[in-house]
């Protein structure tokens, strides 16, 4: 995997989607800075994530990864992480249900800062700044000092992550995503949602277990499987000269990590072969993914394939697919043919919100819930029909009460789409309409599980 890799062979090969920083000694000075701070994930954590993707990809696990768009410095704050994780839970709880399997629980957090853009500036009556590329770059404020980039807001970004993964391991790991805890949040929000039924029966199922084995003297309290949970972060590796600063050898097998998250990814505009950001990919250990959009061809993805997993190591490479719904059932069934034909071990996941963005009348960007359910129900089809494992669905979602996305349960229309309309770039599910999605999810898998 890391022939001829150097931490720093990345820069010289061409690189899209990068900011122009006006003080580059400054950079060059908060690189070196961020490099000698303790990494935000260990070596341990990363390989036993791999461990977990690897029954995934052979259709014994199911991954879940949401999260948001892109954070933000200012929604920071331990009630916005901790309606995050409880979210994720509720999620996993009806997944589980549904697919009857473990549920591997990757967050889109913990530094999850930068964003591609379409165009590199932005203009506003007449005015022409640089596009917002995150906060890890610039501010979305439309200034043209704070749409600077700004070598310091790398250092930001690092302290933002250590306290988000800090305070989302205490949760993960101190019960408060406990098994009978994340029940009663599902029938709380069984008495608001109009499908209650499926969503009673899960909730129902699971108490019959708890009592039951409380029947039988077992104290379910005290065992770790029912009190705690194992969550992992993940971002776009997008900055490479951020990710660059967290690469560590481990002495005991010799590879490179990025020590920056557990899991990364190459976006769909940045995974050309012949770039920076696959050669930077290719020599570090951790698991990685990156998006297939409707623009790749059958070579280039079998290309992608051999580069960053040679060795065809299962569990190390995820495949994010991002077609929209209309064009789902064109382009997927012949790269997953394709995949299958070339013995390559990867993990299919669906991310049905790229894809699925459209324009208002009152000019909000926004998805519909009915979009996004249809293209992940194809998803499941495609796969079933061709016989291979949906083995993940992936999410732009957040624990908050916003109104992002049209339609769900809450019924949210262009005209609620101003009352909390918070995000930094893309509409996202909010808690309700991602708890209702994965319910949604789970009835629909119940059912082919059932059929077959």
């Amino acid at each position: 995997m890391q022939k001829n890799w150097q931490i720093d062979s990345w820069r010289n090969f061409p690189i899209k989607q990068q900011p122009n920083y006006p003080q580059l000694q400054e950079l060059k000075i908060v690189e070196q800075q961020l490099a000698k701070f303790p990494p935000l994930v260990s070596f341990d954590e990363i390989d036993k994530l791999k461990n977990e993707l690897a029954l995934v990809s052979q259709g014994k696990a199911f991954l879940l990864q949401g999260g948001d768009c892109a954070e933000s410095f200012l929604e920071f704050s331990h009630h916005n992480l901790k309606s995050y994780f409880r979210t994720i839970m509720q999620m996993t709880i009806a997944l589980m249900y549904g697919l009857k399997k473990p549920i591997v629980k990757v967050g889109r957090i913990a530094g999850q800062y930068a964003k591609p853009r379409s165009q590199n500036d932005e203009t506003i009556d007449g005015v022409t700044l640089n596009a917002y590329r995150g906060d890890i770059v610039n501010g979305i404020e439309f200034n043209s000092l704070i749409r600077n980039a700004d070598p310091k807001r790398l250092i930001d970004a690092y302290f933002y992550s250590s306290a988000s993964l800090n305070f989302l391991r205490s949760l993960a790991l101190g019960g408060y995503g406990n098994l009978e805890k994340v029940n009663k949040w599902n029938e709380e929000f069984a008495e608001i949602f109009s499908g209650k039924k499926n969503t009673n029966e899960v909730n129902q199922k699971i108490n019959e277990m708890l009592e039951f084995m409380s029947a039988c003297g077992i104290d379910y309290k005290s065992i770790p499987q029912f009190t705690t949970a194992n969550f992992y972060t993940s971002h776009e590796a997008l900055l490479l000269n951020y990710e660059q600063a967290f690469i560590q050898q481990n002495s005991d097998n010799k590879n490179f990590y990025d020590l920056s998250a557990h899991m990364l990814w190459i976006g769909d505009r940045t995974r050309n072969p012949d770039e920076a950001h696959v050669e930077f990919m290719r020599g570090i250990a951790n698991p990685i993914a990156f998006k297939v959009g409707p623009t790749i061809s059958e070579n280039e993805l079998l290309k992608l394939l051999d580069i960053l997993n040679p060795n065809n190591i299962a569990g190390r490479i995820t495949l994010i697919s991002r077609m929209g719904k209309d064009n789902i059932s064109k382009i997927l069934p012949s790269l997953i043919k394709a995949v299958k034909s070339s013995g390559h071990h990867v993990i299919w996941s669906c991310d049905p919100m790229h894809g699925n963005t459209i324009k208002t009348s009152n000019n909000f960007k926004t998805r519909k819930f009915s979009d996004i359910l249809s293209e992940v129900k194809s998803f499941f089809t495609i796969h079933q029909e061709l016989d291979s494992y949906a083995g993940g669905v992936h999410f732009e979602m957040t624990g908050q009460d916003v109104t992002e996305c049209l339609g769900g349960n809450q019924e949210i229309s262009e005209l609620n789409l101003s009352d909390r309309y918070h995000t930094h770039c893309d509409p996202r599910l909010n808690s309700a309409q991602s708890v209702e999605m994965a319910f949604s999810i789970a009835y629909e898998l119940s059912k082919k599980i059932k059929n077959n």
